[in-house]
Order: structure tokens, then C-alpha cells, then sequence
């Protein structure tokens, strides 16, 4: 059986450095990127270069839930390629890819996650989870 991929896209009316610099700056990032509609963001750590790592955790009904992984390839502001884990629901690592494309007004995002076949069953999930990211990211710089 081979991989699953999710892939979701969206437009920003902004430029691609400031859509790529957002996923760098933990300032930016814990509004937004792993961040709970109900909860709250109790850490979020970023050390932006290839070989550093993430984590976010947030807070939900009273249980600490954590996103990990580490930067695989930074290419400013083309492309972001990272692991990713929620130690918590599995020992497995997702590799994602955010390929972003300049646009005459903004910019366009394409992320990528492969998955493991045995994990199928939380394909559209996942995809809902990275567009409701998608979404906070737009909000967060302003582009929703």
C-alpha cells in the first residue's frame, strides 16, 4: 500500500516572505499554528533552522496535548519542508512540505503531508485540520 497524501491550498493577499515568516516567528506562530479554538497556547517554542526543532502545546478540557518536529529544509520564503508528531496520539512522524508561489497579488500555499496507509481513516481530518490552520494563518497576517 502507498502513502496518503493530504493537500490543501490557499491564496494570501499578502507577500510570500511575510506568509513564510509567519511560520518562523513563534510570536506569530502560537496564535495561529497548532493553536486551539477553545484552550489556550501554554508553550511554543521555535528554533528556526534545519535540524531545529518545534514544539507547540496547548491546553484543552485540562489535558496538555503537544505538536512537535524538526525543520528539514528552510528556503525563504519558497519553501518549508518539517516533521510532524502529536506524541500523545502517535509515535509516528508526518512529513509536511509548504511549497509558497508568488502571485501578482499575494501569494499562493500548497501544503503537502504524507501519511502512512494505516492512517487513511484520518485523511479528511487532517486535511480539516491544516485548512483551519490555513485559515488562522490568513486571519493572523491579515489576508482572511
Amino acid at each position: 500500500m502507498s502513502d496518503i497524501t493530504v493537500r490543501v491550498t490557499r491564496r494570501f493577499a499578502a507577500s510570500a516572505e511575510r506568509v513564510f515568516d509567519a511560520w518562523l516567528d513563534p510570536a506569530s506562530a502560537r496564535r495561529w499554528l497548532f493553536a486551539p479554538e477553545t484552550g489556550e497556547m501554554v508553550r511554543y517554542e521555535i528554533d528556526p533552522r534545519v535540524g531545529g526543532a518545534f514544539t507547540f502545546t496547548d491546553r484543552r478540557n485540562g489535558e496538555d496535548v503537544e505538536h512537535t518536529g524538526k525543520y528539514l529544509e528552510i528556503d525563504r520564503p519558497r519553501r518549508l519542508v518539517f516533521t510532524f508528531g502529536v506524541p500523545a496520539w502517535s509515535s509516528e512522524f508526518a512529513e509536511v512540505v509548504v511549497d509558497i508561489h508568488p502571485l501578482p497579488d499575494g501569494c499562493e500555499l500548497t501544503l503537502t503531508q504524507e501519511m502512512k496507509p494505516e492512517f487513511a481513516e484520518y485523511r479528511e481530518r487532517t486535511q480539516d485540520g491544516w485548512t483551519m490552520i490555513l485559515n488562522g494563518l490568513a486571519k493572523e497576517i491579515g489576508s482572511a
